[in-house]
């Protein structure tokens, strides 16, 4: 089952619902692990020594040995990037954090291929997402961080950025931007793929939606565009 996690709204400082989101992430990581920390749990499934994380097959091309650990990625165009590269890290047996994103789509995470028991959803992280974010970096394996039209800047960056290393912790940064990032990503829809009605032919327009085909940019290392 997906955890949630909530700050509350009204306290007395940000170190205190700082506090407060670690008190409940050691609550999670006793109900999920036995007892064992998050951090434990996501060494034990994707060593911090492997320095990639898994990839979506629409970043297959793009990435075709993963997604490096410790860097910050910007997304941007279609929703069901971040979505896809969540269901991925989870399937594999990492875990992910979702901050600042309450639309995040856990059905089509789901049907991804998702393991919803290795997902944290933070919806409302307050007033300093980013402060949350750098705060669920010991024991994710990711982070997706939505900045709701926000812009970090280099100064305010670097301190999460060099967290990000130490952990082994990839960020993904979606409806805002990071300067600095390591890599940009940008999809958007390119088709749909139909499933067929009734055991015949696929016909345009009807019948449900089996496959979202993206047309990606990446900028960034070792990067190159592709439809996926």
């Amino acid at each position: 089952m997906t955890t949630a996690i909530a700050l509350e709204e009204r306290q007395p400082d940000r170190a205190e619902q700082l506090q407060q989101l670690r008190r409940q992430m050691a609550a999670v990581s006793g109900k999920v692990g036995g007892g064992r920390t998050v951090a434990d749990r996501a060494d034990e499934v994707l060593p911090t020594s492997e320095s990639l994380l898994p990839v979506p097959e629409s970043l297959a091309g793009l990435l075709p040995a993963g997604l490096p650990r410790g860097t910050v990625a910007v997304v941007s165009g279609a929703r069901s990037l971040p979505v896809s590269m969540a269901a991925a890290v989870t399937a594999a047996g990492g875990h992910v954090a979702v901050v600042g994103l309450p639309d995040f789509g856990l059905l089509a995470a789901a049907e991804m291929g998702a393991d919803l028991s290795r997902l944290a959803m933070i919806p409302d992280p307050g007033t300093d997402p980013v402060e949350v974010a750098a705060v669920l970096m010991d024991g994710m394996d990711l982070v997706v961080l939505g900045l709701a039209g926000r812009t970090v800047t280099a100064t305010r960056a670097r301190a999460v950025v060099a967290r990000a290393r130490q952990k082994g912790c990839t960020l993904l940064v979606a409806g805002g931007d990071w300067q600095g990032a390591t890599m940009r990503l940008d999809a958007r829809v390119h088709g749909y793929e139909m499933t067929a009605g009734h055991g015949g032919a696929p016909v345009p327009g009807c019948g449900r939606i089996h496959r979202v085909r993206l047309s990606i940019r990446a900028h960034g290392r070792a990067a190159r565009s592709r439809v996926g």
